[in-house]
């Protein structure tokens, strides 16, 4: 019986087994079939869409080939390249008619000098192709972001010498070139931001050169379209949005170091206009002592930083280098034993052994609540990036009151005028009184170019101001000029600074510290800028305007450039 019993069971398991292998058969068949008819509606929609069709299942595609479009691109395209001769390129993707993919095809053929075409793919078919990216070896996985070799910018860098080279290259090269050489140049150059615009009958592209910025090309407005959709692939910005602003930002790879290159578009009359800004990293290493703070006040200055509790306020309009002022502080106040952590909009340069917070306002995460969350992380120093409002700068006051160091900027004309917009924006006098360490007034100017300096002959009117300017400097700051001999300079223009005569920028700055008489001031209620202006000089500050004199006594600036940068 047990034998009989046993064969029973042998025989059902057996009649079971069969059942599931021809239901799994059955259910493979039919998903052959579905995924056939699947192929067949790709196929005939891209027939009458005017696209070859093509099957990638089983089709080889090598590591090279599909590598020529990063993995996270091809996966937002929803497309791969499946082939490369040498000759010819194609593309297969599950929408042939997304124009991002059409100018993607357009710049893998710029780049690889061939010809190019578009299939038309299922997206089981793309599932099967995009899986070979796991098989690329590590090495040549492509690192997002664009990269300029040593060689090419040695490159540019011999046959463009000047920017009517520059001017005459880019009629002439392609559009991937093009980009490149206008990137390549402004590093070369030291700008701070490329502007390339469309205009009415060309696109004018522009370099800003130590806060000037100079034409230094143009091109065929024909090229608009190749041109922008080519600075759009690599921020990563939609192509076919052309009537709204986009921002975005990409990486410019070089052998010893990186450039993060910030992009902006908004749309224009004929077009639309691009301004990059070149953030390099070599800012970070700036040193609290290179910022140009002299004397008296960087003593001051110096001591105020290095106290446990309260706030440094820097003053000054976009562009005047506060941001650059905060990193110096920063990277002098640097310690494994504080905690620091910073608030910014953007975050522009990363700083090692800092936590740096971005601002995203889309997600309510503004400067007052980021603010109140850094609180709860036990800082030490908090860098917040700019102090907009009232619940922004009552949480800022506060921190400051409870040992932490506070460090912001402000948008006012000079340092006496921080006071008074604390208090119009409703900041408690009692409260910011006792709460505020320093307040930094900056702007930025040009040097002289050290290869062109010459002596400056001053008119009479302009000496007059200047005499007036610097005998204004009030005794406690502990400055003698000799009004016999003074000397000033200017550059002549050569080639080295591009004929302009000025290579490079430096901050002059007024130091504001406060004391006793300031804090009863406040007290009292009874603020003015001119009254802050006066209690300012009474304490010894030096004005913008007189510590960029000196620095023009020093041969470091000119007496024309401080005057058209402050009164």
């Amino acid at each position: 019986m047990s034998t009989l019993k046993s064969i029973e069971e042998f025989l059902g398991k057996k009649k079971v087994e069969e059942k599931n292998s021809t239901q799994k058969k059955f259910e493979e068949k039919m998903q052959d079939i579905r995924v056939k008819e699947k192929e067949a509606e790709v196929e005939a929609k891209a027939g009458s869409a005017g696209f070859p069709y093509i099957d990638l299942v089983g089709f080889a595609i090598s590591p090279d080939t599909i590598s020529l479009l990063p993995k996270d691109r091809a996966l937002k395209l929803q497309a791969v390249v499946f082939l490369y001769t040498g000759a010819e390129i194609r593309i297969g993707t599950v929408d042939p008619g997304n124009p991002e993919v059409n100018e993607t095809l357009f710049q893998l053929t710029e780049r690889t000098h061939t010809k190019g075409a578009i299939y038309a793919v299922s997206r089981h078919s793309f599932d099967a192709a995009i899986k070979i990216y796991d098989a690329v070896p590590e090495v040549r996985k492509i690192t997002r972001g664009v990269e300029i070799t040593e060689e090419e910018l040695k490159k540019f860098q011999t046959e463009i010498a000047n920017f009517k080279q520059l001017n005459e290259r880019v009629q002439q090269a392609s559009v991937t070139d093009v980009v490149t050489i206008i990137i390549a140049a402004a590093l070369r150059a030291e700008a701070s931001d490329i502007h390339i615009e469309a205009e009415e009958k060309e696109i004018a592209i522009r370099y800003r050169l130590d806060g000037i910025l100079y034409p230094v090309g143009s091109m065929p407005h024909e090229r608009w379209k190749e041109i922008i959709s080519r600075v759009k692939l690599l921020s990563n910005l939609k192509i076919n949005i052309t009537s709204a602003p986009q921002d975005g930002r990409f990486t410019i790879f070089l052998a010893n170091d990186k450039v993060d290159v910030r992009v902006s578009t908004i749309p224009t009359s004929f077009g639309e206009s691009v301004v990059m800004r070149l953030l390099r990293s070599a800012v970070q290493g700036l040193s609290f002592s290179d910022l140009g703070i002299r004397g008296k006040a960087f003593a001051q200055l110096e001591r105020e930083i290095q106290r446990p509790n309260g706030m440094i306020i820097t003053t000054g309009p976009t562009g005047s280098g506060k941001t650059t002022t905060l990193y110096a502080v920063l990277n002098f106040l640097k310690n494994p034993e504080l905690k620091i952590i910073t608030l910014e909009d953007p975050v522009e340069y990363k700083l090692e052994g800092i936590n740096q917070s971005q601002i995203d306002s889309s997600k309510e995460y503004t400067f007052a609540k980021g603010l109140r969350s850094i609180m709860r992380q036990d800082p030490d120093i908090i860098m917040v990036g700019e102090i907009r409002d009232v619940e922004t700068a009552d949480v800022a006051i506060q921190a400051a009151l409870t040992g932490h160091l506070v460090i912001s900027t402000l948008h006012t004309n000079d340092a006496a005028g921080a006071i008074p917009r604390f208090l119009s924006m409703g900041s408690k006098p009692f409260l910011l009184a006792p709460a505020l360490n320093a307040v930094i007034g900056q702007r930025l100017v040009r040097k002289i170019c050290s290869k062109c300096v010459t002596a400056d002959n001053l008119d009479a009117e302009i000496e007059k101001r200047v005499i007036e300017t610097l005998k204004a400097i009030s005794p406690q700051a502990e400055i003698k000029v000799d009004f016999k001999n003074m000397k000033f300079y200017k550059g002549a223009g050569c080639d080295a600074c591009g004929g302009t005569g000025y290579k490079g920028r430096i901050g002059i700055y007024e130091v504001f510290i406060m004391n006793k008489k300031t804090e009863q001031v406040i007290l009292s209620e009874q603020i003015s800028e001119y009254k802050m202006r006066e209690v300012a000089a009474d304490n010894g500050m030096v004005t913008m305007a007189q510590d960029g004199l000196l620095k023009a006594l020093d041969k470091i600036t000119s007496v024309e450039e401080v005057f058209s940068v402050a009164e």
